[in-house]
């Protein structure tokens, strides 16, 4: 909501048409001449000082009518417009899948000149797009979910508009890392392998079932993925077709691409040293989901390029607005009243003491 001021009118004008005889008396009054002492000659004083007092007499025979003027505009009641603008909007309900698989931690990614894994690049400008910054406006009135997902799918944050709990949730996103004994030696090697292994059907069927129970008119998942379906119970193709019948529309984001990249390795010491590996994107899989739906594939393989595909998809996934803008009339009497008030006891105090004439 907005406002702005609009103009000034009268709520009583006829009021004003009072200051027609005011006017008519303050003239008859002036062109009136009532000597206040009879004497002979008025010579005898052409020559005496004009004294600040007589100065301020001439201007107290004014301070009534003005004060008089006052009130027969406050009696007009003079308003001054404060137009307001209201915004409804029908808001959408998205809900964001994130890959957390171990792939997501190669550093093919840069922002501010520095190496970026995929995934905190994943999650800086998924911040932007619901927050607004750069070029994206953010989703304030959209209810927004995030599921994230590796070997099996995980609801971070149900739809909700209080975006602050959502990226909240989002920074708690992380990649698992391996577990390790008290002597440092691996353990749960076969579970820990599964964890950051990539379940894009069930995150998909996981992201629609949450995004289907919203009361929002229009269902949106964006799915984001840096590898081939790997893990889980259900085909994405299959999770695609079931989005569709719900009416769900699901726009999917491959990021990085095929071949290799680098990856950090932490060594016994604690070091991190760079060792290239070769992962692979499924973009088939990825672009026939997106178009079972509706939705739309983006290939996202740096970081610049990530931005353009949400800045794309926060154009597409536009939210219904419906402008109404209404004037509040607000009076403006009562800053008359005063002054008026205040000229009147300034021109009896004056006429009584200082300014005192003779009759």
């Amino acid at each position: 909501m907005s406002g702005s001021w609009n103009g000034l009118r009268f709520g009583e004008p006829w009021a004003l048409l009072l200051l027609a005889p005011l006017l008519l008396f303050a003239w008859w009054r002036s062109r009136r001449r009532r000597p206040s002492v009879l004497v002979s000659s008025a010579l005898l004083f052409a020559d005496a000082p004009r004294t600040g007092a007589q100065r301020l007499a001439a201007w107290l025979r004014r301070l009534d009518l003005l004060a008089l003027a006052l009130l027969v505009v406050a009696l007009a009641r003079p308003q001054r417009g404060l137009e307001e603008h209201r915004v409804r909007s029908e808001a959408l309900a998205i809900v964001m899948a994130i890959d957390r698989s171990d792939s997501m931690r190669a550093l093919d990614f840069e922002h501010d000149g520095e190496r970026e894994d995929r995934l905190a690049a994943v999650k800086r400008v998924f911040r932007e797009f619901v927050a607004g910054g750069g070029e994206l406006r953010g989703r304030t009135e959209d209810l927004i979910g995030l599921v994230s997902f590796g070997g099996w799918p995980e609801e971070r944050c149900p739809l909700t508009l209080d975006h602050g709990a959502l990226l909240q949730a989002l920074d708690a996103v992380t990649i698992p890392e391996p577990w390790r004994d008290a002597q440092g030696r691996p353990v749960e090697s076969e579970l820990h392998n599964e964890s950051v292994s990539t379940a894009i059907g069930d995150a998909l069927a996981l992201s629609v079932e949450r995004v289907q129970a919203a009361p929002a008119k229009s269902k949106v998942v964006v799915l984001l993925s840096d590898g081939e379906n790997t893990a889980g119970l259900l085909d994405p193709h299959e999770a695609a077709a079931a989005a569709r019948d719900l009416g769900v529309r699901v726009h999917t984001i491959g990021v990085g691409t095929t071949g290799v990249v680098p990856f950090p390795v932490r060594d016994r010491f604690g070091s991190i040293d760079y060792v290239a590996q070769r992962v692979h994107l499924d973009e088939a899989t990825l672009r026939d989901v997106a178009e079972t739906t509706g939705g739309r594939y983006w290939n996202a393989q740096d970081a610049a390029a990530l931005e353009r595909v949400y800045a794309e998809i926060d154009a597409l996934e536009k939210t219904v607005v419906e402008g109404v803008a209404y004037t509040e009339w607000r009076e403006l009497y009562r800053w008359l009243l005063l002054p008026a008030a205040l000229l009147l006891v300034l021109e009896s105090v004056l006429a009584a003491t200082r300014l005192r004439t003779l009759p």
